[in-house]
Order: structure tokens, then sequence, then C-alpha cells
């Protein structure tokens, strides 16, 4: 008998565990768990990261020679455990979704395929991230200190793997791969944000990017930047409207310094540069240089005063 006599414990936990699922209406299939796991996720992002860049991120005794056998062999097992993560996304999507389709087992198959045969454009998208980074930060030594050390890196590094799964409608597997990066680096990305090649985050503690953003490409953020929404519709019965465009887009060559807050889906144009903790709600021409000073005077005006 526990010294701490929790069996009493045990079954309150049980009562309250059963009446969660019933207010749910959830079962639980017998002899397994109903969603996908995050300690699984993040031994198969770790994996893949060895994959996308083996001789910096593999294993610290593999060999040039070695590393289509290593890559070969750890891709298989990685797609096969992703496609066990894949099948309880989907498996309990359909519980919760009687109208909906049947769960497919071939369907989660032809998605995984589909998210192996993107990770040569990924890796090309990274190369671009690391390169931005290198070039763009007078601190940075090597590309090699960049991919090895830098959070912005490792940041989009996570969200390049989860976007390809929130487009091949694996959503909750997509954010569970974001939030391992969030809790990793302070950087909060939401898969569903689109970002051009190039892209440089500089710190990066205290980023957050909105999941309908758009960036161009060479945008560059320093840390606590925010591109969120600025107010959230709801629907006749009071609920959240959900999947509404409500974060910025941002255009090529933009540069948003730290602490710069951008909320609703306003535009900001090709070139512009936005200082330091500006409040903005309004569209940005292209090439204007917005400052505190400035986004004050825009509370009297339509939009933001363009510097010379």
């Amino acid at each position: 008998m526990s010294a701490f006599e929790l069996d009493g414990v045990v079954r309150s936990l049980q009562a309250v565990r059963e009446q969660w699922r019933e207010d749910q209406r959830r079962l639980l299939e017998p002899g397994g768990r109903d969603l996908p796991s995050r300690d699984a996720l993040g031994g198969i992002v770790d994996t893949l990261k060895g994959v996308l860049f083996p001789m910096r991120l593999g294993p610290p005794d593999l060999r040039q020679e070695s590393e289509n056998l290593y890559i070969a062999h750890s891709l298989d097992s990685a797609m096969h455990a992703l496609l066990a993560q894949a099948e309880l996304e989907l498996q309990y999507k359909h519980r919760r979704d009687a109208a909906g389709a049947a769960y497919d087992r071939d369907d989660a198959i032809t998605r995984i395929r589909a998210f192996a045969h993107r990770l040569p454009d990924v890796r090309r998208l990274l190369d671009s991230d690391v390169l931005a980074a290198y070039h763009g930060d007078p601190a940075a030594g090597s590309v090699d200190e960049v991919l090895l050390c830098y959070p912005g890196v490792l940041a989009m590094i996570h969200h390049r793997l989860a976007h390809e799964l929130y487009r091949l409608r694996l959503p909750l597997l997509a954010r569970m791969l974001s939030e391992l990066s969030h809790a990793q680096t302070g950087i909060d990305i939401h898969p569903g944000a689109q970002i051009g090649a190039s892209f440089f985050i500089d710190h990066g503690t205290g980023v957050v990017i909105g999941e309908t953003a758009v960036l161009g490409e060479r945008v560059r953020l320093y840390q606590a930047v925010t591109l969120g929404a600025k107010r959230f519709p709801k629907d006749a019965d009071g609920h959240l409207e959900k999947g509404l465009a409500r974060h910025p887009i941002v255009e090529d060559d933009v540069v948003v310094y730290a602490g710069a807050t951008v909320l609703g889906r306003v535009r900001i144009g090709r070139g512009a540069v936005i200082g330091g903790n500006v409040w903005l709600v309004d569209d940005v021409a292209p090439g204007a240089h917005v400052t505190q000073a400035s986004s004050r005077d825009a509370a009297r005006v339509p939009a933001a005063v363009a510097l010379p």
C-alpha cells in the first residue's frame, strides 16, 4: 500500500477523465492512444534535421561517403514513424466528424509520400534562410555557425517542415511540430503562415507570426515582433470564426525592427522599414519608413506617414 494513500486520488482522476470524455463525446479505441505523441514527433523532427543537413545536424560519427546510406535508412524510418502519427490524427478527425469521409490508410500513405518528396524544396528554402542570416548579421562568423547556433534558423527548420504538413491537411501534427520549436526558441510561428525564401529572424525571442500571415522574400524581423490579428469576428452563435484572413501581408525586402506590432490584414509594401516599438494597423506604402513618431501621426490621418 502506498505511503501516500493514493488509491482515492487514482479513482478521482479516473472519474474526472470519464466525465471529460463523456462531455466531449469521446470514445477511446481499446488498447491504444487516440492522439499523436509529442515525444514521437520530436524524435521524427530530430531525424529529419539530420536528413536535411547530415554533416552538420546528423550523427557525430557520420562520414561523408556514408551520407546517402544514412539518409536512406533515416528517411525510411522517419516516414514510417510519421505515417503512424498521421494515422492517429486522421482517425481522430474521423471520430470527431461522423459526416466526413471514412478513414483511408492509403490516403495517409499518399500524404506522407508527398511530404517526403517535398523535402528537397524544403532544403533549398532553408539554404536561402541560412544565407540570409549569415549576410544579414555582422556577428555571424560562418554559415555553419548560423545553422548550428541561431534560434531563428532552428525555428525555420521546424516551420518549413510544419508548413508542408499543414498544406497536406495534417494541421494537428503541423501545430505540434511548430510548438516544439516555440518551446525551444521562444519564436511562435503558426504552421499556416506563408513565408518566402531568404527569411531572417534576428535574435528571435518573442516573435509571433499568425496563421494567415503572408511574407514575401528577403523579409527580416527582429526580436519581439508581432504579426497578429486585430480582431476576432464571431458567428451567429457567438463562436470565433475560423480560417479568416486576419494577419498582415508583408511584401519582399521589408524590415521590421524589434518590438513592432503589426495587426490585421494590412499590407506592408515592398522595401518598407518599420521601426522599433511601432504599433501599426494601417497599410504602409512601398519603400516607406515608419517610426514611432510617424505612427502616432497616423492615428490622426488615414494611413501611416512615410518619412523621406
